[in-house]
């Protein structure tokens, strides 16, 4: 009977892995069809307009980048959160030195502009270099967010 299991499970896992066609969307918003015979096609045959629209727009000044007004504050983080983690080096003035090392600015040139904040968890807004970035907190690991490593 555990044989019997073992070889339908491990069939209906081979058909599984054995179709391995991928959709993947290119820079420029196109779909294209990976085929397990390595091949491709576009599913997408013309670019879509929101994307040549924003190509065509012009990067913001680094002075105002981030579209903030001049009497912009930063928003008022938990004390005793920030307490907590003064242990594990993750407290805003990390993230801020972190953020500032990624994108090749000062700590000061760092802004927050919102943040969303757990004993455990953490959700950061900043603009750095005249760029909105978004990083996250897992307990003390600091990541900027869509990145694995």
């Amino acid at each position: 009977m555990k044989l019997c299991f073992f070889l339908l499970l491990f069939f209906i896992s081979y058909t599984s892995f054995a179709q391995n066609n991928y959709i993947v969307k290119t820079e420029d918003g196109r779909r294209v069809l990976l085929k397990a015979d390595y091949t491709w096609e576009y599913i997408d045959a013309e670019v879509p307009v929101a994307q040549v629209k924003k190509n065509e727009i012009p990067e913001p000044s680094i002075e105002n980048g981030c579209n903030l007004t001049d009497d912009f504050e930063e928003p008022k983080l938990n004390k005793k959160i920030q307490d907590q983690l003064k242990r594990g080096r993750a407290t805003i003035d990390h993230i801020k030195a972190k953020v500032a090392k990624d994108y090749d600015c000062t700590v000061e040139d760092v802004l927050l502009l919102s943040v969303s904040e757990k004993k455990s968890t953490g959700s950061y807004t900043f603009c750095a270099n005249g760029k909105k970035v978004f990083y996250k907190r897992t307990g003390y690991a600091i990541l900027e967010k869509g990145k694995l490593f």
